[in-house]
C-alpha cells in the first residue's frame, strides 16, 4: 500500500534513486546533496573521475545514503548511454533523472563554428533526449518518474554572443512540453529549471567582471545566488510536493527577468 502524502513527508524521497549529471560541483553537486538529505540515493557523473570521487564522498557524508559515480562525457553518445546501463544495473533503478551537465562557448552569430555548435548541441540539448529515451521505459513500469532538464533564463530570453547556449536552453524547454504529454498519463512528470546567475564555475569563468556587475545590477534581489538555493525548487519538482507540476520552466533567477528595462 502506498505511504499517504502529508505536508511533513510530501518532500521525503526515501527509497527513490536519482542519477544527476554534471553532479561533481556547482549546481549539480548541490542539487545531489540535497537530494541525500531528503533520503535518495544518487548516481552523479562527470568526465573527471578524481573530482567525482571526492564530490561524492562530499555528498554522502554524515548520512546512510547509497551513491555511486560514474565516468562519463555527456558529448559522446556512448558514453551517454553507458551511463544509463550502468546506473541501471548498479542501483536498479532509476526514479528522478536531471538533466544538469552542460557548458558555454560564448561567440557571436556570425562567428559561430560547426566545431562548437555540434558539440554543445549534444551535450547541452541531445544527451538530456538520450539519458530520458534510456531511462522512461524502467519509470513507466512502476508508474512513477521524475525528470528536470536545467534550463536556463537564456532558454527564455537571449544574450550577446550566447547563441548556441541559449539555443540549447530553449530546446530543453520544447522537449519538456512535449515529453510531459507523452509521459503524464504514466505518472511521471518532465519540468525544467531555468536558473539565472548563481555562483558556479561555468559563469565565473566565462564572464568579465564587466558583465557579473551587469547580472549583479539587473537582479531585482542585487546578488548572484548560491548554488544551495537551487536545491528547494529542484526537489519541489522531484517529490510528491510537485507531482501536479509538469511542462513547465520554474524559473530561479534572483528577479533577472522582472527587470524589464
Amino acid at each position: 500500500m502506498a505511504k499517504q502524502t502529508t505536508l511533513t513527508n510530501q518532500f521525503d524521497l526515501t527509497g527513490r534513486v536519482a542519477l544527476i549529471t554534471g553532479g561533481s560541483k556547482g549546481l549539480g553537486k548541490a542539487i545531489a546533496r540535497g537530494f541525500v538529505e531528503a533520503g535518495a540515493d544518487v548516481v552523479i557523473s562527470s568526465r573527471s573521475e578524481e573530482t567525482l570521487k571526492s564530490a561524492l564522498e562530499e555528498i554522502l557524508a554524515g548520512t546512510e545514503r547509497r551513491g555511486i559515480y560514474v565516468v562519463a562525457d555527456m558529448s559522446k553518445r556512448d558514453d551517454t548511454l553507458q551511463l544509463a546501463q550502468t546506473a541501471l544495473k548498479q542501483m536498479g533503478k532509476v526514479d528522478i533523472l536531471v538533466n544538469n551537465a552542460g557548458s558555454n562557448v560564448p561567440e557571436p552569430i556570425d562567428k559561430v563554428t560547426d566545431e562548437n555548435w555540434d558539440h554543445l548541441l549534444e551535450l547541452n540539448l541531445s544527451s538530456c533526449m538520450v539519458l530520458t529515451r534510456e531511462l522512461v521505459p524502467q519509470m513507466k513500469e512502476r508508474g512513477w518518474g521524475r525528470i528536470i532538464h536545467m534550463s536556463s533564463v537564456l532558454g527564455l530570453g537571449g544574450k550577446d554572443a550566447r547563441n548556441t547556449y541559449a539555443t540549447t536552453k530553449a530546446g530543453l524547454i520544447g522537449l519538456t512540453r512535449a515529453s510531459a504529454m507523452d509521459l503524464g498519463p504514466h505518472g511521471i512528470t518532465v519540468n525544467s529549471l531555468a536558473p539565472g546567475p548563481f555562483m558556479t564555475d561555468l559563469p565565473m569563468t566565462v564572464l568579465s567582471e564587466e558583465d557579473k556587475q551587469k547580472f549583479s545590477r539587473r537582479m531585482a534581489l542585487g546578488r548572484w545566488g548560491d548554488p544551495r538555493e537551487i536545491v528547494g525548487p529542484a526537489l519541489l519538482l522531484a517529490s510528491e510536493a510537485g507531482s501536479f507540476i509538469t511542462g513547465t520552466a520554474l524559473v530561479v533567477d534572483g528577479g533577472v527577468l522582472a527587470h524589464t528595462l
